[in-house]
């Protein structure tokens, strides 16, 4: 029993570090000296915004956190996507969802709950329950002009 209890504070401890490191806006990841440009308070701003309807247009972010659910594998009609999600700030969880067919990535899913991520992408806001970051891949096109990517345990997917 108290190894369990032991184990179970040594996670949240890890989790808590991990989560104290986004708060900083800096993400680095453990496989690289590279650092990735964090900025989840614009994305909070930004999100603000678009409820306000100060904004309307899709946003370019930078965000990172602690995986908090993965889906599972969606073919929709513009291919198969993987869908996760990631908490930026206490009580804001955002979806993340990446074009499977346009990443140099593993079978998915390759990213698991407790995973600390860095995400570049396009931020959209339909409405409070239609809202994400998408366009997290390398390519870019007429409509988006930002190539993005993920960063998981310090593993860049494009």
């Amino acid at each position: 029993m108290s190894f369990v209890l032991l184990g179970a504070a040594l996670m949240l401890g890890t989790a808590a570090q991990a989560q104290d490191n986004y708060v900083t806006g800096i993400f680095a990841p453990a496989k690289s000296t590279t650092t990735y440009p964090c900025n989840d308070a614009q994305f909070l701003q930004d999100q603000q915004a678009f409820e306000n309807g100060q904004i309307t247009a899709d946003q370019p972010e930078d965000v990172c956190g602690i995986v908090t659910s993965v889906l599972p594998e969606k073919k929709t009609r513009s291919g198969h996507h993987g869908y996760f999600y990631v908490q930026v700030a206490s009580g804001v969880v955002i979806e993340i969802v990446s074009d499977l067919d346009q990443m140099s990535a593993p079978k998915w899913p390759w990213v698991a709950v407790g995973d600390t991520t860095y995400v570049k992408g396009r931020y959209y806001y339909d409405n409070m329950d239609s809202q994400g970051i998408d366009w997290t891949h390398h390519g870019t096109s007429s409509s988006w002009p930002y190539a993005g990517y993920v960063v998981v345990n310090g593993t860049k997917y494009q």
